[in-house]
């Protein structure tokens, strides 16, 4: 199939929200985004409805056990299955998330790096390897974490930025993760925004998260997008442009029409950065 790269604003491709699409795509969604560990190899009714959008909208992949930060070796296997599957649908961009989630076996949790020279080194091995096995760069998203490993010898900023130089990789720039960790730790979302490599940033993730009743803000993908992440998201447009930008909603789906409303915010916060640009 013809590659078909992603732009504007995107929603997560859930099973729920299938047959409504089959009803009619909002003009706001420009693309969709899914989890090849979840796609790929199926067959039947899901092989024919994935084939039915992907003929006609631009797919991100974006993995959730690749575990580029992990110690146990490197999943090549899965990697060979993302890059056929990524091929048969014209899917040109992958990700992954900056962390790890298995070491024996998958442990269903994102967990934080060590910000440590060594952990650059292993890492970026990682990335570097996965690349080769994809025949692309890939993007590493910014994790939400609620445990800071001891240890540091860098900031979280100058650690992503490390790792995406010496990989050669690409930025997945995630606002709410950016935002959930920032009044968890207590940190100016702002100046962290600035620290990044922003200038390789190549998609973007807009969320909404739980807040507990003792005040920590949990990344469940499981609410509406607040404010201060919709300001946040506008903030980072004026730094990289308007790059394609997905809404994550993983739990308590509301109906599509709810859901292209987000979207809409997200379509509208590109123009605005196209038109401020253009002046």
């Amino acid at each position: 199939m013809n590659a078909r790269p992603a732009s504007g604003a995107g929603l997560g491709f859930r099973r729920e929200l299938i047959e409504p699409l089959k009803s009619g795509v909002p003009e706001a969604i420009r693309f969709f985004e899914l989890a090849p560990e979840n796609w790929a190899g199926i067959g039947g009714k899901s092989a024919r409805d994935l084939r039915h959008f992907s003929e006609r909208y631009p797919f991100v992949c974006h993995g959730l056990s690749l575990s580029l930060g992990g110690p146990a070796p490197l999943d090549e296997a899965l990697l060979r299955r993302i890059r056929s599957f990524m091929a048969e649908h014209g899917m040109t961009l992958y990700t992954e998330h900056l962390s790890w989630s298995g070491d024996d076996g998958h442990l269903y949790d994102l967990l934080p790096i060590p910000l440590t020279e060594k952990a650059v080194r292993w890492t970026v091995d990682r990335i570097s390897r996965a690349q080769d096995t994809l025949g692309m760069r890939i993007g590493i998203e910014n994790a939400s974490y609620y445990v800071a490993p001891p240890g540091a010898e860098m900031s979280e900023g100058e650690f992503i930025g490390a790792i995406v130089r010496e990989a050669d990789c690409l930025l997945h720039l995630d606002v709410n993760n950016i935002h959930v960790n920032s009044r968890n730790f207590g940190f100016d979302a702002l100046a962290f925004l600035d620290a990044l490599p922003l200038e390789r940033t190549a998609y973007v993730h807009v969320a909404g998260h739980h807040v507990e009743p003792d005040g920590l803000l949990i990344d469940t993908h499981g609410a509406g997008v607040i404010d201060p992440v919709w300001s946040l998201l506008e903030a980072a447009y004026r730094r990289i442009g308007p790059v394609a930008t997905c809404l994550e909603r993983d739990f308590n789906i509301p109906d599509l029409q709810q859901l292209t409303a987000e979207v809409e915010i997200i379509a509208g916060l590109q123009a605005a950065t196209r038109q401020q640009k253009a002046a």
